[in-house]
């Protein structure tokens, strides 16, 4: 019996190569709208992001890895589902979504769980809660949700903290809620029938009450914390979040799962909220860029990369935990919200002495690379040596990479789109994907080698002005894609345009 014990000790240790050190632990530090120049190794000179920097010292820097959306949603539902956000409609949602993730199928976390692990959400959650056609019982078990898809334990900024409900949800509850002050979330300025809790000013009608910054109409909801939102939320007042101390909550909680989760592997997805708007960083932080409360915003999501990794090595667990540092699509600036970030030119471009999407053009919301080009780190001390790489990699084939790492064949049906980029991950490739698709709202883009081949959808308000267009670039000559050479080269273009129809049509890019 100890024999075979043993024997599957070293089997397991030599198949990870690695000195019988075991399954790796796993965390994913992922930022919100934090583009490829807002990091010190990634160019940024105005803001200081020492533990970042420390981390891609120690591990490898991916000079070509992607998101799979220039937004938040679809690139979160991609990553953990292995499945492109186009095939199902998924974009940004709104408050009171339902849950986008499906509960029948493989995801990321459970993943994980086949393999033994443990595994937890903190953070911004923002892929819906509970059920299409019923209304979240925010005052009852809020679910289904992050459990429901995989994940042990969660500690969650419910939607974005831009939008309501603006309260933790920990497991199926709301932390720390009120039942004499019930919560409750409408679509319109209208509080449900009889109710008789906190009623929160509304922005629009009173901007006075906006007493941290202003913000535009479309955000001017409810004003919580002296700050409007978007959405209208009712009761719920001694479950408030601080918008000041969310980071440090976040991190406390992070520490503390680590601590509790160190004699097992653990699977942990670190969303911060950090630097989407509102930005409130806390005051500790204020001033210290001189980019206004954007940049300050991003020192302390260094601040809680810095104490996650911190953590893992007080508890011993560095030299096995694979570390993913990356963001969920690039930068935006105000965003909504006057809070003196940026300072406009006359042609209308952003100009505060600091370019969060680096060489590249674009950022959120846009098909370009600034909008999908981002920070991407990966440390592993057991196995990975410390450098640079140029290979393209995109989070989409974290599904197929773990799943060969952890030796568990995917069925035909999960994670279509997501294929083994492990070699790429650890350094042993330097080319990465043959070609890669990305998408912001109904347009759609390919990558093939220097090539970018962009189709311009007629639907929604990304790039409207473009509709039924097509660009291509050759970016080893033009990085910051400012001339279109489709008439130059139409034999390219139309083989790009055929390849990302079959990826439409076919359902899956995984074969």
């Amino acid at each position: 019996m100890k024999f075979c014990v043993l024997l599957t000790g070293f089997v397991l240790g030599a198949a990870l190569n690695g000195p019988a050190l075991g399954k790796p632990n796993v965390v994913i530090i992922y930022g919100d709208d934090v583009g490829y120049g807002d990091v010190g190794v990634y160019g940024a000179e105005k803001i200081p992001t020492p533990n970042i920097d420390r981390l891609a010292s120690e591990g490898l820097q991916f000079m070509d890895g992607h998101c799979t959306a220039s937004t938040c949603t679809p690139s979160r539902y991609s990553m953990l589902t292995g499945r492109f956000g186009f095939r199902e409609g998924i974009g940004i949602l709104p408050p009171g979504a339902p849950l986008c993730l499906p509960t029948d199928k493989l995801t990321l976390p459970k993943l994980f769980k086949k393999a033994g692990y443990d595994t937890a959400v903190i953070g911004k959650w923002h892929l819906g809660l509970g059920t299409e056609g019923v209304p979240t019982d925010w005052n009852g078990d809020v679910k289904p949700g992050p459990l429901e898809v995989g994940f042990d334990y969660s500690y969650l900024l419910p939607v974005t903290n831009d939008r309501v409900p603006c309260v933790y949800l920990e497991n199926h509850r709301v932390v720390n809620l009120d039942p004499a002050d019930p919560l409750y979330i409408t679509e319109e300025p209208v509080p449900p029938q009889g109710f008789a809790g906190t009623v929160y000013p509304i922005g629009r009608k009173n901007r006075k009450a906006q007493t941290y910054y202003q913000a535009d109409d479309q955000h001017a909801s409810s004003v919580i914390n002296g700050i409007a939102r978007i959405g209208y939320q009712w009761g719920g007042k001694s479950a408030l979040w601080n918008d000041e101390t969310m980071a440090d909550r976040f991190v406390e909680k992070a520490k503390a799962y680590i601590a509790a989760k160190k004699d097992r592997p653990f699977f942990l997805y670190f969303a911060a909220q950090d630097i989407h708007v509102p930005r409130a960083p806390n005051p500790r932080f204020l001033g210290v860029t001189g980019l206004g409360k954007r940049g300050d915003a991003m020192v302390q999501f260094d601040w809680s990369t810095g104490e996650i990794l911190r953590a893992l090595e007080q508890n011993g667990l560095t030299e096995n935990t694979i570390v993913i540092f990356s963001s969920d699509n690039g930068p935006v600036y105000d965003d909504g919200y006057a809070d003196g970030s940026t300072v406009r030119k006359s042609d209308g471009e952003v100009d505060n002495g600091h370019d969060g999407s680096g060489p590249y053009s674009g950022g959120k919301y846009k098909i370009y690379e600034g909008g999908t080009r981002v920070p991407f780190i990966v440390r592993w001390p057991a196995r990975i040596k410390p450098g640079k790489s140029d290979a393209l990699v995109s989070h989409i084939d974290f599904m197929a990479s773990f799943a060969k790492l952890l030796e568990i064949e995917l069925a035909y049906d999960e994670a279509p789109d997501s294929r083994d980029s492990l070699a790429a991950l650890l350094g042993e490739d330097q080319t990465g994907l043959p070609f890669m698709p990305s998408e912001a709202g109904a347009t759609i883009a390919l990558r093939r080698g220097p090539w970018k081949y962009i189709e311009f959808g007629r639907g929604g308000w990304m790039h409207k002005d473009k509709a039924g267009q097509r660009e291509l670039f050759k970016l080893d000559e033009d990085i910051g894609e400012t001339r279109n050479v489709l008439s130059l080269y139409p034999e390219v273009a139309e083989e790009m345009a055929a390849r990302l129809a079959e990826i439409k049509n076919n359902g899956r890019i995984r074969d």
